[in-house]
């Protein structure tokens, strides 16, 4: 298995699009897989943002994804004012626009790494099925 995710990693600097997602059964050592993936992203200098599914936090739509990119967010906001993190700022906001508010609402950080303020977010009305919307989104 950790082969085959370091291929997806390989194949995800030289330019491809990679998911990678560990599943199975209690105890079968999916958390030391992502670990092991971790420090092999990480000493290649890359991002690893895990997120894990809590049986607890089933109420919450994707909140293993909102979790990984609520720390990209805190890792964006931690740098400061970088290139990178205003490029990446820029982009979302271009991409998102008013309704990054919806995804601030798993994403927590969200709105400060794009200098929003909640209390003047857009609320679409129309809006009644906040998964469909959150799908849409991600």
């Amino acid at each position: 298995e950790f082969a085959s995710l370091q291929g997806a990693y390989e194949r995800s600097i030289s330019g491809e699009s990679e998911l990678a997602i560990i599943s199975g059964t209690s105890g079968t050592g999916k958390s030391v897989l992502a670990h092991r993936l971790g420090n092999f992203v990480i000493t290649r200098g890359g991002i690893f943002l895990p997120g894990k599914f809590d049986q607890l936090q089933q109420a919450t739509p994707f909140s293993a994804i909102a979790t990984a990119f609520n720390q990209y967010c805190v890792m964006l906001i931690n740098e400061g004012d970088t290139a990178r993190s205003k490029k990446i700022s820029a982009e979302l906001n271009r991409a998102l626009g008013k309704e990054a508010f919806h995804l601030s609402r798993v994403i927590p950080s969200l709105n400060t790494l794009l200098g929003q303020d909640d209390s003047k977010a857009y609320l679409d009305q129309g809006c009644v099925d906040a998964q469909n919307r959150l799908l849409y989104l991600l």
